[in-house]
């Protein structure tokens, strides 16, 4: 009788930078046709070494609608919301306001335990195993595989999940 293979997928929280630069350009190019954005100051900034992004208008009401502007740019270029976490939000001179978010790429240790713990409680025949910045979880049925994205998908997280590998 031949063994059933072992099959398995990865959890992480990768975030595909150029698609994200791609959203950022994008998003600029719209804020050029838009009439409530004439003649106002904007700025999307990106630091990719820092993962830091950075926006600057003349009001909160600017802000969000550049936020917003922002986050349908990155949706449609498969990007989660959940990568961009409010790090702060100042004043700043002549009446603006920046606000800085923290590009999330990666699942922290507790969120990755959090995940860990609640595939266990499942009581399904998988193997949940912490490698790094991923969650490696094995079985010998697919099935069970599936009905575990399924349940992760549901967890509230900061962490913007992507399942691959799946193998």
């Amino acid at each position: 009788m031949a063994k059933s293979k072992e099959h398995y997928f990865d959890i992480s929280a990768k975030l595909d930078m150029m698609e994200m630069k791609n959203a950022i350009e994008q998003a600029k190019k719209e804020l050029t046709t838009r009439f409530d954005f004439k003649g106002i100051m904007t700025d999307i900034e990106l630091n990719e070494k820092a993962k830091v992004l950075t926006l600057v208008s003349s009001s909160d009401s600017k802000i969000d609608a550049l936020k917003d502007i922002l986050l349908s740019k990155m949706i449609k270029r498969g990007i989660s919301p959940k990568s961009l976490d409010e790090v702060k939000k100042e004043g700043i001179s002549g009446g603006n306001v920046k606000v800085v978010y923290r590009i999330v790429d990666s699942i922290d240790k507790d969120e990755a335990k959090e995940i860990v713990k609640a595939i266990k409680a499942l009581k399904l025949k998988v193997t949940p195993a912490i490698q790094g910045d991923e969650i490696r979880v094995s079985s010998k049925k697919i099935d069970e595989l599936q009905r575990v994205i399924v349940e992760v998908k549901k967890l509230d997280l900061k962490a913007p999940l992507v399942f691959g590998n799946f193998k």
